[in-house]
């Protein structure tokens, strides 16, 4: 999400209107006009109202924190409020909590998600919030992530968190049988937030030592080292079994020219468009078998990863998703001054 929040934000470079009000504590803002607020929930929430107070801002965008922004809307009834999910928004069955989201989800004059499929997601729950809902899809820094297609490694590479949803454990199994009739491919395992799902993970990728130096499993690792593998790696993989928001690691693995196998759920086809390889039969055979299909294909790899490249740059950049949300954020001002 910060990733997200902050390419977008260099959009506006030199642009003194904007100004990003988060939490204390990142060691680094860059050059971005930030306004940094305590930690704790409490007087962060009455930091931030009076910060905003003495800002007065035409519009307030808030990222991710429901709570929060149906917390600060009725202190600025004047000014219109964006409400921007980077993942999933939650349901719940209980009728209570139901009408307690839904009466925030009011509260915003417009809310953001990363794709169409997750626009439709949320209108399947709120039908009638269907005028404040809208897609817009991720940007990515592709000269940050930019590698030569042409010049890769023999390497299977996955990024993501370490839980069933990302399909680490489909991957865990696919592998040892691609590994055993391919000695000379490696893989390497980036896991986020491993302290916090290693009780699942652990035995999955435990079996996976008898490999050796063959396979590399980074923990936690930060952004810059699994840029750097996603920039050496001949394949990549998102095999999500759950309906990705979006699916920010394969427009990564795109960017860095890496050919992409894809599960395709949620908004995963939006990242790609035609330009990965779909997995229907999501099960460790269908996704050992798409490996296979790459690996004996070399040309069919570079083809599927100089298009994809070309793709991300052209649709996902940041100057494109940027305009995009500025005309978003205008028409709202509009509305409020008329």
């Amino acid at each position: 999400m910060e990733t997200v929040v902050r390419t977008l934000a260099h959009a506006y470079a030199g642009d003194d209107t904007l100004r990003v009000f988060c939490c204390a504590g990142a060691e680094d803002h860059g050059d971005l006009p930030v306004h940094t607020l305590p930690q704790r929930r409490r007087p962060r929430l009455k930091a931030l109202l009076a910060a905003l107070k003495a800002f007065q801002p035409d519009l307030i965008e808030f990222h991710q924190q429901v709570r929060q922004a149906a917390q600060i809307a009725p202190h600025f009834p004047q000014t219109p409020l964006i409400l921007y999910r980077h993942n999933a928004l939650k349901t719940s069955r209980n009728p209570v909590n139901r009408w307690r989201y839904h009466r925030d989800y009011r509260r915003m004059d417009g809310l953001v998600f990363v794709s169409e499929s997750e626009r439709l997601n949320f209108l399947r729950d709120y039908p009638d919030l269907g005028r404040r809902a809208h897609a817009v899809p991720n940007p990515i820094d592709t000269p940050l992530w930019r590698a030569s297609p042409e010049e890769r490694e023999p390497v299977i590479a996955f990024a993501g968190r370490a839980i069933a949803e990302k399909g680490l454990d489909l991957v865990c199994a696919a592998l040892p049988g691609v590994l055993d009739r391919h000695p000379d491919w490696r893989a390497v395992l980036m896991l986020n937030d491993w302290s916090m799902h290693a009780d699942w993970a652990a035995p999955h990728v435990e079996p996976l030592a008898r490999y050796g130096d063959r396979i590399t499993v980074m923990r936690s690792a930060p952004l810059s080292e699994v840029r750097d593998v996603m920039q050496r790696a001949a394949i990549a993989l998102t095999p999500s079994v759950w309906a990705e928001p979006l699916g920010l690691t394969a427009l990564e693995a795109h960017a860095a020219g890496a050919a992409l196998i894809s599960s395709g759920r949620g908004g995963l086809r939006e990242a790609s468009g035609p330009h990965a390889l779909y997995v229907d039969d999501l099960t460790p055979q269908g996704l050992a078998d798409a490996i296979e299909s790459l690996i004996a294909d070399p040309a069919r790899r570079l083809a599927m990863a100089r298009a994809a490249q070309t793709h991300v740059l052209e649709t996902h950049a940041p100057e494109r998703r940027a305009a995009q949300l500025d005309a978003l954020r205008r028409q709202m001002v509009r509305a409020v001054r008329d």
